[in-house]
């Protein structure tokens, strides 16, 4: 009897963590089939932080994971050109690297094509850091919103080569291409 109660009690904590909203730091209150009734002011420290990033970065583009987790990059393209940010493990803040570029290797209609990303610092960048890369090609542009196409972002930060599949996603509202 004892073991059934102390499942029950664990299935109601998972499903009370199921049920809170990451972002919502209010307290929530759930009861067992007990009729107990257990409040929750947050999550447990095992869980806090945990895939904790938004969906989209600071600059409202699509977000791709460097590492495990250890960074993120932004993706960010109108009609003509395509910038890519480089941001923490929280994915909300930029983090200015030593590289002067960085490579998007692409592939469409069976053909491999690679783009160059120039360093564009942003203000508040140290000297000879960016967490801005640039590059003018609308055909770049166009590939990267091509369902077809299978892109990759090359980066290295601090020594260490990064590479991360660039998906787009099309289904977020508010965002013009």
């Amino acid at each position: 009897m004892r073991y059934v109660k102390l499942v029950t009690a664990a299935g109601w904590v998972l499903i009370a963590l199921g049920c809170t909203k990451p972002q919502d730091t209010s307290s929530s209150t759930h009861s067992n089939n007990t009729g107990d009734v257990v409040t929750m002011d947050s999550l447990p420290p095992s869980m806090e932080g945990v895939h904790s990033h938004p969906s989209e970065g600071p600059h409202h583009g699509s977000l791709i994971e460097l590492g495990n987790e250890e960074y993120h990059a932004e993706i960010v393209h109108d009609a003509e050109s395509v910038s890519a940010y480089i941001l923490d493990a929280a994915a909300t803040t930029v983090v200015p690297i030593d590289s002067t570029e960085l490579m998007i290797n692409l592939t469409h209609d069976g053909t491999p094509e690679q783009f160059k990303l120039t360093a564009a610092p942003e203000q508040g960048d140290p000297n000879g850091k960016s967490s801005h890369f640039m590059l003018k090609d609308a055909e770049l542009v166009s590939h990267l919103d091509d369902e077809a196409s299978a892109a990759k972002l090359v980066v290295t930060i601090n020594g260490t080569p990064y590479r991360a599949d660039i998906t787009h996603n099309h289904d977020h509202d508010g965002h013009d291409h």
